[in-house]
């Protein structure tokens, strides 16, 4: 069974709001796409066939991918106030919850939270495990731009780490933009800083080993956190505010951690295997806005049990799919 941990859920009244929020600007491309476009880069993308439900059924069947995991992508709810926040990410989750409820034996869907009301956020955990049936939480790598390891976050990673719940970290826009203009560097650059950015913290400040008991899947093969380890375990080894919070090297947190194969090449795979195995590691595709097949994988020199454990073993372990 092959489970694709990378996908999102693409949603009109979503993007409608998005652009009236933030007055993003649209621009459509010769090939069909439409940009929605702030301050000269894009802040989301979409092609009309992204909406059809029956058209990326069709792409799961020629791809041969059995299950899709559907999460909100950047920038999820965090740019709204907090008060809208929690209407903006029930009704995200009730249409993620549609989908999935349509073809249950396709689509699994993580929880979005309003993570600038935490007691908000707390009770939309409840409901979106306990009523809606999803499977797990999808978070961003900041909450427009505060970290995920600030003391207001505490009360979620402890009930997220009680109830055992697997969250899926999609990157979202760093907040420093000095460097990134143009060449859309926010969306191929800026992601993967904010992902490892975020790993750090994460991992420096203690939260992984306060709470060691959910697994935590990180986006595009973990951004540039493989290359880094040896840095961060000398940070430990070197200064005191590196050891601060945690009581082992920082490559210890993260060989526990899981990552999706959607980074695509076969040397960041290569390099993500040999730092953290093959049980660490599930298929991601970015579908719909990259869409890839299996072929990244299928090509790796692993052994095929190894490889049935990237494609969806390890995903349904995580998701605890019968």
């Amino acid at each position: 069974m092959k489970i694709d941990f990378h996908a999102h859920v693409v949603d009109r009244q979503y993007l409608d709001d998005l652009v009236g929020t933030l007055s993003l600007t649209a621009e459509r491309t010769f090939d069909g796409k439409m940009l929605y476009r702030h301050r000269g880069y894009t802040v989301a993308w979409a092609r009309e066939d992204m909406f059809d439900l029956d058209s990326r059924l069709r792409d799961m069947d020629a791809k041969g991918i059995d299950m899709r995991v559907l999460s909100l992508s950047t920038p999820s709810v965090y740019l709204w106030p907090a008060d809208r926040q929690v209407a903006i990410a029930r009704r995200i989750n009730d249409a993620t919850v549609r989908d999935c409820r349509t073809h249950p034996d396709r689509f699994v869907g993580l929880a979005t939270l309003p993570l600038g009301d935490v007691e908000a956020s707390l009770a939309e955990i409840d409901r979106a495990i306990d009523e809606l049936g999803m499977r797990g939480i999808a978070i961003g790598s900041n909450i427009d731009g505060v970290q995920l390891d600030d003391p207001s976050l505490e009360p979620i990673w402890a009930k997220i780490d009680a109830r055992r719940l697997p969250v899926f970290e999609h990157p979202m826009f760093p907040q420093a933009t000095a460097g990134f203009e143009g060449f859309e560097l926010p969306l191929r650059l800026g992601f993967v800083f904010d992902t490892t950015l975020s790993a750090a913290r994460l991992i420096y400040a203690g939260v992984f080993e306060r709470y060691p008991n959910f697994p935590y899947v990180m986006s595009h093969t973990g951004g540039a956190l493989p290359m880094v380890l040896e840095r961060l375990d000398n940070g430990y080894r070197l200064f005191p505010d590196c050891r601060k919070f945690i009581s082992k090297l920082p490559s210890e947190y993260a060989k526990a951690l899981y990552y999706d194969t959607a980074s695509f090449g076969a040397a960041p795979l290569g390099l993500a295997i040999a730092s953290f195995g093959a049980a660490h590691l599930v298929f991601g595709s970015d579908d719909p806005y990259i869409g890839a097949d299996t072929r990244h994988i299928d090509i790796l020199p692993l052994a095929q049990a190894d490889k049935d454990a990237i494609l969806g073993g390890n995903a349904r372990r995580l998701l605890k799919l019968t």
